[in-house]
């Protein structure tokens, strides 16, 4: 029963360590940290809270984050419950904004003060402020006993972000950013969650902060630039607000979409955007979208934003997978094996926090059955994970796949063909086929024309050999090494 008790505290150590990767750092010391506690039970988790509004908050606003968080810790079939529990006491802070010694501005977790704000005697455009208080829903919570200011953690830095095809571009523009401040700017860094561009980010921020200590610099989110807006409506007021961030060399705001439905901060921020540029200082934003996707963000900030570089992350390619896998397996002091490595790279594609996931599952796995990480347990341990991520794919969807990234024409795989730029893409797929389905050697085989089922063995084979491979092959978008090419045919099947 101890040991029992030991696992459930690991794993839900662990769920707490996904999550707050999952919603940001500061998100997660506001509404997780101490206002919330997690209980494992026997089919997922139960967020127990100590009031009615943060059950409803946490639920309409991170009920997917929490879900995510407990899928990776715990499983592909765990469930979330809420429960509330007056004994918990949840602690406020009050949001500060203060210049520290080296001229950053660094802004604190947020309190409750937002909620409990009197907006009624205002500046002009109060009523759209109004509206971006609603919409950022920030509301009171019980008041605890103060705590000791924290240090602020280390941010991170170019040296540890790991570069594959699909961040390359960004990494150079970031670098080049850092170095230079002023010299490409508004900066904007976009892609789906996981890939590194908070990373980017705070490696810009962290390489001014070093090269030039002198200077003023803001690392924040949208959301904690919307706060400390509406905050300054009725606290220390507009002018000390703007003098904070209209007097920076550089800003760097994560999650630009964020802004959705907030008029008044998209002026405000437009407005702070427009005299940082014309001073020559250093704009950098993030989002999920590129601009031209984020409509919301209105056409005065759109185009002021297309007006400098925008860039794009992908997810990463296994090389990348591989280099994160090991350096996140070092910062958890995991002895990773090469095999294990590789599988945990192959079998988790999407992003990151896939890899983060499965890693602190493996940790907590060694611990619990006191043995070393090795292939077997890694199998075992990571089932489930792995078959909640794969959607049913059929072989007709590997087809398609396969035939749009290398140009091949409909059934072009189930023709007796047999040149290189049609058994080469047949074989991937075969390969593919024997990863994303349950389907029998001889099904694949007869599948794409007919085939036996050593061939299909022989296609793994060939495949797996190809996957360490330099070699350029030829796609529908130009010539590319494998790796690129099977990270696209991944990306399609994903897509459906």
């Amino acid at each position: 029963m101890q040991e029992v008790m030991q696992d459930d505290r690991e794993i839900v150590a662990a769920l707490r360590r996904i999550l707050a990767d999952k919603v940001g750092a500061e998100r997660y010391e506001l509404w997780f940290a101490s206002s919330a506690q997690f209980r494992r039970t026997a089919t997922g988790v139960v967020v127990v809270v100590p009031n009615s509004f943060l059950q409803e908050w946490l639920r309409n606003t991170f009920r997917g984050q929490i879900e995510d968080a407990a899928r990776e810790a715990l499983g592909a079939e765990a469930s979330v419950a809420f429960e509330i529990d007056p004994g918990i006491a949840p602690r406020r802070t009050d949001k500060k904004v203060d210049k520290h010694d080296s001229g950053t501005v660094v802004v604190e977790r947020l309190g409750a003060g937002v909620g409990e704000s009197r907006l009624g005697d205002g500046p002009t455009g109060i009523a759209a402020a109004t509206a971006d208080l609603l919409a950022a829903r920030a509301e009171p919570v019980p008041l605890a006993a103060p705590r000791r200011p924290t240090v602020p953690r280390r941010l991170l830095r170019f040296e540890e972000f790991v570069i594959g095809t699909g961040n390359r571009l960004a990494y150079a523009s970031a670098l080049g950013c850092a170095e230079r401040l002023g010299s490409i700017s508004p900066l904007v860094i976009h892609g789906p969650t996981g890939v590194g561009k908070t990373h980017l980010l705070e490696a810009v921020v962290d390489l001014a902060r070093r090269s030039h200590p002198e200077l003023q610099t803001a690392l924040i989110s949208a959301e904690q630039f919307t706060t400390s807006f509406l905050e300054s409506l009725h606290g220390a007021g507009l002018p000390s607000f703007r003098r904070k961030f209209r007097g920076l060399h550089l800003l760097a705001v994560d999650d630009l979409q964020f802004l959705a439905g907030k008029k008044a901060t998209l002026g405000e921020l437009v407005h702070t955007l427009d005299t940082l540029q014309r001073e020559g200082k250093q704009v950098v934003f993030t989002a999920d979208r590129s601009p031209a996707e984020l409509s919301f963000l209105g056409p005065e900030l759109r185009n002021r934003l297309a007006g400098g570089l925008v860039v794009g992350v992908e997810p990463p390619d296994m090389q990348a997978r591989l280099g994160i896998a090991a350096r996140m397996a070092a910062r958890l002091g995991l002895a990773l094996p090469p095999e294990v490595g590789e599988f945990v790279a192959s079998r988790f594609t999407a992003h990151a926090r896939e890899l983060s996931g499965a890693l602190q599952r493996l940790k907590a796995a060694s611990r619990a059955f006191d043995r070393p990480i090795d292939l077997p347990l890694a199998e075992h341990t990571l089932a489930e994970l792995i078959r909640g991520r794969q959607k049913m794919v059929r072989l007709a969807d590997i087809e398609k796949a396969v035939c749009d990234v290398f140009g091949l024409e409909d059934e072009a795989l189930r023709s007796q063909r047999k040149g290189k730029n049609v058994s080469h893409p047949r074989m991937l797929a075969m390969w593919l086929a024997r990863k994303y389905t349950r389907a029998a050697l001889s099904e694949i085989g007869h599948y794409f024309g007919g085939r036996s089922h050593s061939t299909v063995i022989s296609a793994q084979k060939k495949v797996t050999g190809w996957m360490t491979s330099d070699e350029a092959i030829p796609t529908a978008g130009g010539r590319c090494r494998f790796d690129e090419a099977l990270r696209k045919v991944e990306l399609a099947i994903e897509k459906g």
